[in-house]
């Protein structure tokens, strides 16, 4: 097993460190902890057309908001720009290719509990970061509060 703490200390935005050209160089993204985890990697929700995200989870005592949000890529928007739109009060450190997402529907990753928000492309951990990641039309997104 890799160390990701480091990896995943840097968050998403080491995700846009990985060049175009090398997308599968998984051992550098925090899609390590990919084979750390025991659950589906497959998304829970569903969505249709634009902005018309879907968002689930169970909240524990003192955390109201959903772990988990969803939402239809589409051609010629990246995942951070449809995530905006779904959610504009979306927490991102940095911006562009170097955007980190620190909270979704109002919950905010714990750094003391090791979360972070996971990118998923139907089903599958992304390679990039969501400000360098480019939506189809048929995809879906998917954002997911997970730990390492």
């Amino acid at each position: 097993m890799l160390p990701v703490a480091g990896v995943l200390a840097a968050g998403l935005a080491a995700c846009s460190a990985v060049g175009d050209d090398a997308p599968s160089q998984v051992e550098t993204v925090p899609s390590d902890v990919a084979s750390m985890r025991s659950e589906s990697a497959s998304p829970s929700g569903s969505a249709s057309g634009p902005a018309s995200g879907s968002a689930s989870g169970s909240a524990s005592p003192g955390e109201s908001a959903a772990t988990e949000l969803s939402y239809p890529g589409e051609d010629g928007k990246t995942a951070l720009d449809l995530l905006l739109e779904n959610d504009p009060d979306a927490q991102v450190e940095g911006e562009g290719e170097q955007a980190m997402v620190t909270g979704i529907n109002g919950r905010t990753a714990d750094d003391s509990k090791n979360e972070y928000w996971a990118l998923y492309v139907d089903g599958e951990m992304a390679q990039v970061g969501a400000g360098s990641l480019e939506t189809s039309d048929g995809q879906t997104i998917t954002w997911k509060l997970e730990t390492f």
